[in-house]
């Protein structure tokens, strides 16, 4: 495969998630001065599932009868735009209004982008380009709050939320140059969606998930991974300063930790391609994430929760690289955007559900309980996906080497 476009693709998501870490710190800030209520800005975070759940009933059957590449330029554009806006309000209803409108355009980008992904890497190359853009992706987690500080040092939060306006349209700009994908290899299905088509659409995605149980089981299991990590990181801060006792700069330090864990694995995972097994990843990465959440929530000092940190951004790393990977390769490429909307959705009311849950248990109780029974639940998790993936009589599901085309719709 020529790497040229890919790694154009995989530039123009490295601007833009670069940029996104800094707009979040400088909004939580910017909220923060205009309220002084901690509140206030854990509203911010709220608005993420909420848009997601507005959102993803309908969008699936949008994306998929539209020009991906287009729409992942307007969104990029529409965001741009917003985000630009941002620093000219005065009034923080018409702040959550535009974080709304700009989490709503982020939850349509996200699978847009995965489908038109998959339509530009082939199969074989898949899993490299995946563990290259986890390798990106934690690189934003690591720079973004560094250049944020550098920012705030010369300027201040509203130029930072702007210069990531600025990195949007960038990456507008970048996407502009890859191929049209739907005019070279297929005809973009052009019909008004209606409230029909999107119910009929929901009802395939059934069909299809009963049909293939075991890569909508895979799918729902790696959700929950997703669901506990959100749930669990809820209560990260809380924990490791006033469980652990630890300072602002070196709970930052500890964050850091875990971005050269996301670094590291994401290396190896594309150094090492051919010699990692999908199932492999999947099964090791869950089961060691939970684990290192586990070590985390039975720390006392900081070098056990730097070792826990570590532990499950590393195997994170390995965990999703190699569920992308089999995402990409068993979901027909035509009902994706449909197939993780729908999922998506049932996905987001978990993650309101469990994160409102753990929050409670929290001041019900003691931190850290709640840390260790939530750590031991996602063990449990992390054995039962084991469990499922590494049945020898799936295995053909973990193929690299030819794309799985019989499978029906």
């Amino acid at each position: 495969m020529k790497w040229k476009d890919p790694l154009l693709l995989l530039s123009g998501i490295g601007i833009s998630n670069l940029g996104a870490w800094v707009y979040l710190i400088a909004l939580n800030l910017i909220v923060l001065d205009m309220t002084a209520s901690p509140l206030a800005v854990s509203v911010l975070y709220i608005l993420i599932p909420v848009a997601t759940l507005c959102t993803n009933f309908w969008s699936g059957s949008f994306i998929d009868r539209l020009n991906k590449r287009n729409l992942m330029i307007v969104l990029d554009v529409i965001r741009a735009v917003l985000i630009f806006a941002l620093p000219f309000m005065d009034s923080i209803v018409l702040i959550y209004v535009f974080v709304f409108m700009i989490n709503i355009a982020s939850s349509i980008f996200e699978p847009t982008s995965m489908v038109y992904m998959t339509k530009l890497v082939p199969k074989g190359d898949r899993q490299r380009f995946n563990a290259l853009r986890n390798f990106i992706n934690s690189c934003g987690f690591i720079l973004g709050p560094s250049i944020a500080g550098v920012l705030f040092l010369f300027g201040s939060p509203y130029l930072a939320i702007q210069l990531n306006a600025v990195a949007l349209f960038i990456s507008a700009v970048i996407i502009l140059f890859l191929p049209n994908l739907e005019l070279r290899n297929e005809k973009v299905i052009s019909e008004k969606v209606s409230m029909a088509i999107i119910f009929n659409d929901w009802k395939r995605v059934v069909s299809f998930s009963k049909l293939h149980t075991h890569i909508a089981l895979v799918y729902v299991l790696f959700s929950g991974v997703i669901v506990f990590m959100s749930a669990l990181d809820s209560l990260e801060a809380a924990f490791a300063t006033e469980v652990l006792s630890l300072s602002e700069s070196t709970y930052g330090f500890l964050v850091s930790i875990a971005g050269m864990g996301i670094i590291a694995g994401s290396l190896i995972n594309a150094l090492f391609t051919k010699y990692l097994k999908l199932y492999i990843l999947i099964g090791f990465g869950s089961i060691s994430t939970s684990v290192g959440y586990l070590i985390f929530s039975f720390s006392s000092n900081f070098i056990l929760a730097a070792i826990g940190f570590f532990l499950l951004t590393f195997a994170l790393s390995f965990a999703n690289t190699g569920f992308l990977t089999f995402y990409q390769n068993n979901v027909p490429v035509e009902m994706m955007g449909r197939f993780s909307s729908v999922f998506g959705l049932i996905e987001a009311m978990f993650i309101i559900l469990f994160t409102a849950a753990i929050g409670m248990f929290a001041e019900l109780f003691e931190i850290r309980a709640t840390y260790i029974a939530g750590s031991i639940a996602f063990l449990i998790l992390g054995v039962v996906i084991n469990v499922v993936v590494l049945n020898n009589s799936k295995r053909n599901y973990y193929h690299q080497e030819e794309a799985y085309s019989n499978l029906s719709l």
